[in-house]
């Protein structure tokens, strides 16, 4: 399907007029958008009811609730959607095309993030709302919630630009985004906390590791994987346990972004 804008916009702002094509085809495919919109925050406002059936809403169920829907919008509205929309841009030979315009080429493959990061960021506001309006203790360091999210949008988008260059149509994005997806849940909580001590480290540093730490910081003052019994920390306090998350968002990203620049294919033959 071709993208189209108008010409006066578009000189003006390439980004603009293609994220703004980019999302009327997003609302116009009724699956992709009824998924997008209705299952990571269904997903974890049905967990997050369930939790606090039998007790009052604690940091701990407003934490996993959090971690929840970064799992679900991150890998199956950010990175799938993105991974589906240009690899079929591409086949089309829509990609190609718009490299002969007036846009860059970092516009161009921008552009197809815009519509899952909305998505993203209001579906994590609506969650918040509900939790926070349902009497959750208040977030004790919101900036590293932010922080999660943000960087989980920059990180999952550039590896599904960089899983596009195996992945030959939108049919075979079922296959070639499972090795990102498999190592983005072994970032659970409630994966690493049953691996091996030894695998357990090596868990800590995969890219949703990351966002689950961060979001935990947030929303409780601990990590992630913190027991029962460790302190929560505050505002303040929160921040000297962002080395970590920080440090391992900074490098997946660098290394996406390294293989999206190397490996991406503008068209099917190169």
């Amino acid at each position: 399907m071709t993208i189209t804008a108008p010409a006066t916009t578009f000189r003006r702002r390439p980004l603009v007029a293609l994220a703004k094509a980019e999302y009327l085809q997003f609302r116009r495919n009724k699956t992709l958008v009824w998924m997008a919109l209705f299952f990571p925050v269904g997903i974890s406002l049905a967990m997050y009811s369930i939790a606090i059936r039998d007790q009052e809403p604690t940091t701990a169920t407003a934490a996993m609730t959090f971690e929840l829907i970064a799992l679900v919008a991150l890998l199956f509205v950010q990175y799938y959607s993105v991974l589906s929309m240009v690899t079929t841009r591409r086949s089309e030979g829509v990609l190609k095309r718009l490299r002969t315009g007036e846009a860059a080429d970092w516009q161009i493959q921008t552009a197809p993030a815009v519509p899952g990061a909305l998505v993203t960021v209001a579906s994590t506001l609506l969650v918040a709302a509900v939790v926070y309006g349902t009497g959750a203790p208040a977030p004790v360091n919101p900036l590293a919630t932010a922080l999660a999210v943000i960087g989980g949008i920059v990180l999952f988008s550039l590896l599904a630009l960089a899983t596009s260059a195996v992945t030959k149509n939108a049919e075979a994005a079922q296959i070639t985004s499972l090795p990102v997806m498999t190592i983005a849940m072994l970032g659970l909580a409630s994966i690493r906390n049953i691996l091996p001590d030894r695998l357990a480290e090596l868990a800590d540093w995969t890219p949703f590791a990351a966002i689950s730490d961060l979001v935990s910081l947030g929303a409780s003052g601990k990590p992630a994987t913190a027991t029962t019994t460790d302190v929560a920390l505050d505002f303040a306090g929160t921040f000297g346990e962002f080395g970590q998350p920080f440090a391992t968002l900074a490098i997946w990203t660098v290394l996406a972004f390294a293989l999206t620049r190397k490996s991406f294919r503008w068209d099917d033959r190169g």
